[in-house]
């Protein structure tokens, strides 16, 4: 008489322990194959910020970078493009933010830019990877750090 392959193993090493290794196996499954990132709000396409040199006009700023998430006025106006990068390791885990943009443009009067900068967060501070500086206080740190809290909003960070 010949035995199932099953019963063979399922004798040998015992229904607990293969309910054991079953159980291991789809707790790997289920930890390493369900990572998920999510991107947020305004997605910069390759090479734009290459693409508006300083005067450029705003016209050329909306073709390239299509319409800003916010508009503010700064000594002329500002174009804001808020993004944010988040991942959640496990299924029905809090997401975990991974990075966070407000890529901002400058205007002068006459409508032509100034000033690009692209701040981020850096060692927990804004900063500007664009001009490599951490900007201080005044007028243009007003206008952007409310824009980093608004994104941590329910994102337990």
């Amino acid at each position: 008489m010949i035995k199932s392959g099953l019963t063979g193993f399922a004798r040998s090493f015992g229904w607990r322990g293969l309910r054991s290794a079953a159980a291991a196996a789809l707790l790997c499954a289920v930890v390493s194959g369900c990572g998920e990132q999510f991107q947020k709000g305004y997605i910069l396409p390759p090479g734009a910020l290459e693409q508006i040199p300083i005067g450029a006009s705003q016209d050329q700023v909306l073709i390239v970078m299509g319409t800003p998430s916010t508009v503010a006025t700064l000594n002329g106006e500002v174009f804001y493009y808020i993004s944010q990068r988040t991942e959640r390791p496990i299924m029905f885990m809090n997401d975990k933010i991974v990075d966070q943009r407000v890529i901002a443009i400058y205007f002068d009067r006459n409508r032509q830019v100034r000033r690009l900068a692209n701040y981020g967060l850096k060692d927990g501070r804004i900063f500007d990877f664009i001009s490599r500086t951490t900007p201080t206080s005044g007028q243009e740190i007003n206008y952007v750090a409310p824009l980093f809290k608004a994104l941590n909003i329910g994102q337990g960070n």
